[in-house]
C-alpha cells in the first residue's frame, strides 16, 4: 500500500504559485503524462513515477485525450488505474487536467474547437480517468474553423455541468488569449489559464508579449516542454545517445542540432556547473524566474528524472551577471 511521505509539504520541498488572479495554486513543477506514461510501458513504472512526484510535494498531473501509447487516451486510462489503486485516498490534493483539441478520433467530430467534439472528449477523459471531474479542462489548440464563442461555450458548460472547474487554453498567441479572455469573463466563466511552450531556446511567448500580459490581466502560464525535447539537459553533450528520444526520431528536433546549437549548450552547461547545478536545473529555474508562469511542466522516464528536476527549486536565485551572461550565450 502506497503512503505518502509525510513531509511532502512540511519541509518546503516544493514551492506554490497562484494561477493568475484564482484562488488556486499550482505547485511550481507539475508532471506531464504525455510520453512515458501509456500502454507501452508497465503500469508498475508508471505509479512509481506519480509516487516519486507526489512525494516530491507534486500536486499537478497534466494529461490530454491523446496522450499516450500505443492509442490515443493510454495515458488517460493508466492514470484511472494509479487513481483506482493508490491515489483515490489523495485526490482532493490532486490537481489533475486534461485537454482536447488534436486529433483524438476518425471522423469529422474527432478534432477541433467544437462545442460537440469539446464535451464529448471530456466525458471520455472522465471514464478512462475514472474520476467525476478534472480540475482544468483546456482547449488544446486555436481552432481557426470554429467560431471562439462556441469553443467559449463549451468550456463554459463543462465547468457548469461540473465535469471541471476551471477553464483553460493552451497554445493560444496573445491575439487569441485576449479575446478568449474577453468572452469568458462576459460568461462569468473561471478561466484561469493558457499552456505554451516555453523554454530557453523557445521564447516566443516573449516575442509576442504573451507572457507580460498575462500577467497584467490575471492570466496564469502553465509551461511544456521547459527543457525543449531533453536538449536542455547534460544528456546531449557529447552527441545524440542511440536510446534518446532525438536518437530513435521520436521527435522533431533533430535537425536543429548542429554545431552552433551544440556550443550553445556547452557554455550553458559551463555556467551551470559554476552553479553547482545540472543544465537541466538551470533550465528550470531561468522559467521560473519569469513571474507570468504558474508551473513548469516536466516529462520523465524514471523516477530519478523527477527528482533531479525538482532539485532546481533548491537553487540560489540568479545574479544578474548571470542573467546577463545567459541572454549573451542565446542570443548568439
Amino acid at each position: 500500500m502506497y503512503i505518502p511521505q509525510s513531509q511532502r509539504y512540511a519541509d518546503g520541498r516544493m514551492r506554490y504559485r497562484r494561477c493568475g488572479d484564482s484562488g488556486l495554486r499550482l505547485s511550481e513543477i507539475s508532471l506531464g503524462l504525455w510520453k512515458n506514461f501509456g500502454r507501452t510501458v508497465p503500469l508498475s513504472e508508471v505509479e512509481g513515477m506519480i509516487h516519486t512526484a507526489f512525494d516530491c510535494g507534486i500536486t499537478c498531473f497534466d494529461l490530454a485525450n491523446n496522450y499516450g501509447a500505443p492509442h490515443n487516451g493510454s495515458a488517460e486510462e493508466n492514470m484511472g488505474r494509479v487513481m483506482a489503486s493508490s491515489m483515490k485516498p489523495h485526490r482532493h490534493e490532486m490537481v489533475i487536467s486534461t485537454k482536447a483539441g488534436f486529433d483524438m478520433w476518425e471522423g469529422p467530430y474527432g478534432r477541433g474547437g467544437s462545442r460537440k467534439y469539446l464535451l464529448s472528449s471530456l466525458d471520455e477523459s472522465l471514464k478512462r480517468l475514472g474520476l467525476e471531474y478534472v480540475d482544468i479542462f483546456y482547449h488544446h489548440v486555436y481552432d481557426p474553423e470554429t467560431p471562439l464563442e462556441e469553443t467559449a461555450m463549451a468550456l463554459d458548460s463543462a465547468v457548469r455541468q461540473g465535469k471541471a472547474l476551471y477553464a483553460g487554453i493552451s497554445n493560444y498567441s496573445l491575439k487569441q488569449t485576449r479575446r478568449m479572455t474577453e468572452i469568458l469573463k462576459e460568461m462569468k466563466t473561471p478561466f484561469i489559464v493558457n499552456q505554451i511552450s516555453y523554454s530557453m531556446l523557445n521564447r516566443w511567448i516573449e516575442k509576442d508579449g504573451l507572457d507580460v500580459w498575462a500577467a497584467e490581466n490575471g492570466v496564469g502560464l502553465t509551461v511544456y516542454s521547459p527543457l525543449y525535447q531533453g536538449l536542455l539537459t547534460d544528456k546531449y553533450l557529447a552527441g545524440v545517445p542511440k536510446d534518446s528520444r532525438i536518437g530513435k526520431g521520436d521527435t522533431w528536433l533533430g535537425p536543429d542540432i548542429d554545431s552552433g546549437l551544440k556550443a550553445k549548450l556547452r557554455r550553458l552547461s559551463s555556467l551551470a556547473e559554476k552553479r553547482k547545478e545540472p543544465l537541466s536545473q538551470l533550465a528550470l529555474s531561468w522559467i521560473l524566474r519569469n513571474s507570468a508562469v504558474a508551473s513548469v511542466i516536466i516529462g520523465a522516464s524514471s523516477k530519478e528524472q523527477i527528482v533531479e528536476n525538482c532539485g532546481c527549486l533548491k537553487a540560489a536565485d540568479f545574479s544578474e551577471e548571470e542573467l546577463l551572461s545567459i541572454e549573451k550565450i542565446l542570443e548568439e
